[in-house]
């Protein structure tokens, strides 16, 4: 039974990690069309942090897809696959340079909320290098989101 329970915590561990990657890759191009289509009197201070964040996204999706293909997984590779795992949203491309921030929060906050529950089923399965992982890119979302909000005021 005790074996059992493993591998299904591993199955879940997978499957939060494969979100993670269609998330994240689904995000990426979300903030590319911010970075390419911000106006406004933030433009420069706008356009170089979304390519940041974007540069930053890249990273984490390549080192969790990295840990599921080192878990045995298979992580999504089409753009078919991210949009019907993600559960952040593409941008509508009608948001102006406040609603592409506010957006950012709530997205890097649904990323923070599905890390916590990848580091709680990493930690269940005894997978402490997944948890390690999931917990630096979760504190490095929390900061962007003290930022943003605070850019907003």
């Amino acid at each position: 039974m005790a074996t059992k329970n493993k591998t299904d915590q591993a199955k879940s561990v997978e499957q939060v990690l494969n979100r993670q990657v269609a998330n994240l890759n689904v995000l990426y191009v979300k903030i590319h069309n911010y970075h390419w289509y911000v106006k406004g009197p933030n433009f420069f201070t706008l356009h170089v942090k979304f390519e940041e964040f974007y540069n930053e996204i890249t990273v984490q999706m390549d080192e969790i897809a990295e840990r599921l293909l080192t878990l045995k997984g298979s992580p999504a590779a089409t753009m078919k696959e991210y949009l019907e795992m993600a559960s952040i949203q593409e941008a509508s491309g009608k948001e102006d340079a406040n609603a592409m921030v506010q957006n950012l929060i709530e997205d890097f906050a649904t990323l923070s909320s599905e890390y916590q529950e990848g580091i709680d089923l990493a930690d269940a399965a005894e997978d402490q290098p997944t948890a390690d992982m999931l917990t630096g890119f979760k504190a490095d979302l929390e900061k962007h989101m003290w930022m943003l909000r605070a850019y907003l005021g």
